[in-house]
């Protein structure tokens, strides 16, 4: 059995976060079932933190029933009888829906799949700072209060190619007490000779795209 959220971008980190009023989509592939797949009834239970499992729906002979409480239009069921995969989507998701889904049928249930529902939230602040210490100079990328936490950041020199090596040395996310976004920094350190040449600091986050260069500081 595999269960998981439906893959990111190949660079992204396999993640739960699913931006606000966007769909989620989870997938369960259950290959110990026999060729009987489209036959077995299938349970969909949704746990919110703190609290006990409660149904969702059940597919049965491919047909999804939603159980009341939960709005019927916003979930679809698809099952993929020859992979033996049964997926299923939740439309236009909101905070509320933040919780642990579980496939089930009658011989397994599943380890489930946690979604976070979340605003997205683009960096606040995008800067290079310098430092120079003996024979070298040290470039830090500070990129601030942004949400969700994955986030790609990278070093590029003026002819746009990645630069590369020990003398790189990336940060992971923070996120400060009491605060809600995270932020997260990357060094670059240059020989004093280079300092003429431009170099940039890239980010790639859900919000978008961005690049700042060192050139002026």
């Amino acid at each position: 059995r595999t269960c998981s959220p439906d893959p990111p971008p190949s660079w992204w980190p396999s993640s739960g976060h699913t931006p606000f009023e966007k769909s989620a989509r989870m997938s369960c592939e259950i290959q110990t079932l026999g060729s009987n797949f489209d036959s077995t009834v299938i349970h969909w239970y949704q746990q919110k933190e703190g609290k006990a499992p409660e149904r969702l729906l059940f597919v049965s002979g491919g047909k999804a029933s939603v159980e009341s409480g939960f709005q019927v239009n916003r979930y679809m069921v698809e099952i993929v009888s020859e992979k033996k995969r049964c997926v299923l989507t939740i439309k236009d998701v909101i905070p509320d829906d933040t919780a642990t889904y579980y496939y089930v049928d009658v011989k397994i249930f599943g380890s489930g799949t946690k979604l976070i529902v979340s605003k997205q939230s683009r960096p606040a602040n995008f800067e290079i700072l310098q430092k120079e210490h003996k024979n070298q100079i040290m470039y830090v990328c500070l990129i601030e209060k942004f949400y969700p936490d994955v986030i790609r950041v990278t070093w590029t020199d003026k002819g746009n190619k990645i630069v590369e090596g020990d003398n790189i040395v990336k940060g992971d996310a923070w996120k400060p007490t009491k605060e809600d976004k995270y932020s997260i920094s990357s060094w670059l350190t240059v020989p004093a000779e280079k300092k003429d040449e431009n170099y940039y600091c890239n980010y790639e986050h859900e919000t978008g795209k961005e690049s700042v260069t060192k050139q002026g500081i």
